[in-house]
């Protein structure tokens, strides 16, 4: 199959062509025909199989074909959760749309809202926006959606994680309610799902790849190491492989810090990027990294999604991620487009935990190499990748209400609490939830509070023996003493 199947035209296979494309990629081949029939249009790939062409190829032929955007209006608008993700597909729109008519524009935070007001002002039949500067925008009258024919919501999933669900709500309604619909994401969660019943209208869906599944280009392989040696292992492995290119993801914004420091201070040009870098210095990092003049962008999970680096080799997992869906977009900055590559985990102990629930997802346990001379102080073990269904209750159903320390002790038994890295087990905080809950019942009836804390936990137990041996030997009293106001004592006089 080749692009001039797909039904484009022949500005656009040029630049393709100029592109050096020439076949498409299978959700290329199943989204664009989707796209171009008018449909609305949810669509599930691997990171780094070609979604942005997916919609922008399609999105500039239905553009072409009817009027420009009048002042200050949108014709198609396509909102992306990152500034670095909108910068990625705006490019993609300019390469693609340069042999048409079309104007386009970029537009997010971090930069000045003046020149975007501008830019706009002549109308754009397709603008790239973040959430936030979107409304911000829309808010100063900067922009109108009357002649909105399409909206895109790009890595959908992202855009919940990252809590954008209020501005995305917010938005649909001040869009016109008949439009073209297209959600495209590296995978569709319940709660994707659950927004996109308000939004596309009897969608095609379509999906090229297991949910959460890893692309087979990328060799993936875990490092044991102990924690205060990770970046002695990250500076041998990057010497050792001659790397030139290598993309680290790290856990914080502090910690992207230091990283980058200690690995310029070893001769390695590093830089760092994350949310606390202004929007001038995460673009001059990018650049510096595609261009070679650095060798390793450190990053934080804001550079997990949309960054489109030619042919990138490797990629570390410095921390790994609290959340195991976070993984499989970590590692899909490589091996894209077809290209082989290098994913490289370095897991301390502390980190076990979040090991095997990325495990567990992904389906298979991964490969332990150490590195030499830098061998843990503990070992890793396989995963059970056995399904397991987190509350599930043993013995009756309905079982009588416990005491505060009866619940203590089987918390105590069951291996309950926080995992050796301080992260609460998903299965054991929900449990924990349902006991609080509990908790809270029980409190309600006994008088007792919930306790916040273990320690807390230990204290209440012991303030509640000592009122238990209290009332053990005055109860009698104390009951005499409550029912006397009801026993003939004058009742006070209310107003």
């Amino acid at each position: 199959m080749s692009f001039s199947s797909l039904g484009l035209s022949a500005p656009i296979l040029t630049a393709v062509t100029d592109k050096g494309y020439q076949t498409p990629s299978p959700i290329q081949a199943q989204a664009i025909p989707a796209v171009l029939s008018g449909k609305d249009v949810m669509a599930a790939a691997q990171t780094g199989t070609g979604k942005t062409a997916g919609f922008t190829l399609p999105l500039l032929e239905l553009l072409s074909q009817g009027p420009r955007a009048r002042n200050k209006q949108v014709r198609a608008l396509v909102l992306t959760p990152t500034r670095e993700l909108a910068a990625q597909v705006a490019e993609s729109v300019t390469t693609y749309g340069k042999h048409l008519p079309l104007r386009s524009a970029v537009v997010f935070g971090g930069v000045g809202i003046g020149p975007q007001i501008s830019r706009l002002q002549r109308g754009v039949d397709i603008l790239v926006a973040t959430p936030g500067r979107l409304l911000d925008l829309y808010q100063q009258q900067a922009l109108s959606f009357s002649q909105l024919e399409i909206l895109v919501l790009d890595e959908a999933d992202r855009m919940l994680d990252m809590g954008f669900i209020h501005d995305i709500k917010k938005i649909l309604a001040i869009l016109p309610p008949k439009r073209q619909n297209l959600m495209f994401s590296a995978t569709f969660s319940d709660e994707i799902r659950t927004l996109a019943k308000g939004l596309v209208h009897n969608p095609v869906e379509v999906s090229v790849t297991p949910r959460n599944s890893t692309a087979n280009t990328v060799a993936q392989l875990i490092c044991p190491v102990d924690k205060s040696k990770k970046s002695a292992a990250l500076v041998k492995l990057i010497q050792q492989g001659d790397w030139q290119q290598v993309l680290v993801f790290s856990r914080t914004k502090h910690g992207a810090n230091r990283l980058a420091k200690a690995l310029d201070a070893k001769g390695i040009t590093a830089a760092a990027i994350h949310g606390n870098k202004s929007q001038g210095a995460r673009t001059k990092a990018l650049a510096n990294f595609k261009s070679g003049e650095i060798r390793v962008l450190v990053a934080t999970d804001i550079a997990a999604r949309g960054l489109d680096i030619d042919q990138l080799p490797q990629v570390v997992n410095f921390d790994l991620p609290n959340v195991p869906e976070d993984y499989v977009h970590r590692i899909g900055r490589t091996g894209r487009a077809g290209a082989d590559g290098k994913a490289i985990s370095l897991v301390s102990d502390e980190e076990a935990k979040l090991l095997a629930d990325i495990e567990r997802l992904i389906g298979k346990n991964l490969p332990r190499t150490l590195v030499e001379g830098l061998e843990p102080s503990h070992t890793l073990p396989e995963t059970d990748l056995t399904p397991k269904r987190h509350g599930q209750h043993k013995g009756p159903r309905n079982p009588k209400p416990k005491s505060n320390s009866q619940r203590s002790s089987n918390r105590s038994g069951n291996g309950q609490g926080s995992d050796k890295a301080g992260q609460p087990r998903r299965g054991d905080q929900a449990q924990g939830n349902k006991e609080g809950q509990g908790r809270r019942r029980t409190g309600a009836s006994t008088g007792t509070s919930k306790p916040t804390s273990e320690g807390q936990q230990a204290q209440n137990q012991a303030q509640n023996q000592g009122k238990q041996e209290h009332r053990d030997g005055n109860a009698p009293a104390r009951r005499r003493r409550r029912r006397r106001p009801s026993q003939g004592a004058p009742k006070p006089a209310t107003n």
